[in-house]
């Protein structure tokens, strides 16, 4: 449950739907039972700003032991999840998402945070974008490493708290739980009815 906007939500803002990715949907050793709740939650919020949004995709490694330093070992774990072995389609946005694009945009991304090695913050500063709706997956890996790397770019950062999901509900309950309790200051968790309502046209 989100604890409520402080403020109204500029225009500007953008819809930073994080990995929302057939693999994670659909029956694969990735996939996250809450996903299929929370899409049509965030099919609502791209129905009312798909300009506004930008999807994330997490790109595996080729083959196992690709990858830099701890990444090797990470898709060594992961072999059945690597591009060589997984269907190429499952990387895809999942199906309900797809018909947003465009005017929603895509970026690929090949770790959890979508700030590395990317130019999202200066696409976004180049618009004047200072405030993120951070919906997708999952809750306490990608989404934290999105809310995070936002905070320190001094972004203002909303969580929509029925749009985010997890594969665990404990580490799940815990992030919203640490975003209110320790990051009240810069981070924001509010469902998406009161995100649209507060979210100018």
């Amino acid at each position: 449950m989100g604890h409520g906007l402080r403020d109204a939500i500029p225009a500007t803002a953008v819809h930073l739907c994080i990995d929302m990715q057939r693999m994670f949907v659909e029956d694969t050793e990735w996939r996250a039972p809450w996903a299929e709740r929370v899409l049509p939650v965030i099919v609502g919020l791209c129905e009312r700003h798909a300009e506004r949004t930008c999807f994330t995709r997490f790109i595996p490694a080729d083959r196992p032991g690709d990858g830099r330093g701890r990444w090797k070992d990470y898709w060594t774990r992961w072999p059945q999840m690597t591009r060589e072995r997984l269907a190429p389609g499952l990387i895809d946005l999942a199906v309900p998402l797809q018909r947003f694009v465009p005017p929603a945009w895509v970026l690929d991304k090949w770790v959890y945070s979508p700030w590395i090695a990317t130019d999202l913050d200066a696409v976004l500063r180049r618009s004047g974008v200072d405030t993120l709706v951070v919906t997708g997956a999952e809750t306490d890996v990608c989404v934290l490493a999105a809310v995070l790397g936002g905070v320190d770019l001094g972004y203002r950062v909303v969580v929509v708290s029925d749009a985010v999901c997890s594969s665990a509900d404990e580490p799940h309950d815990a992030l919203m739980a640490l975003y209110h309790d320790r990051f009240a200051v810069q981070v924001e968790t509010a469902e998406s009815e009161e995100v649209l309502a507060a979210w100018s046209a």
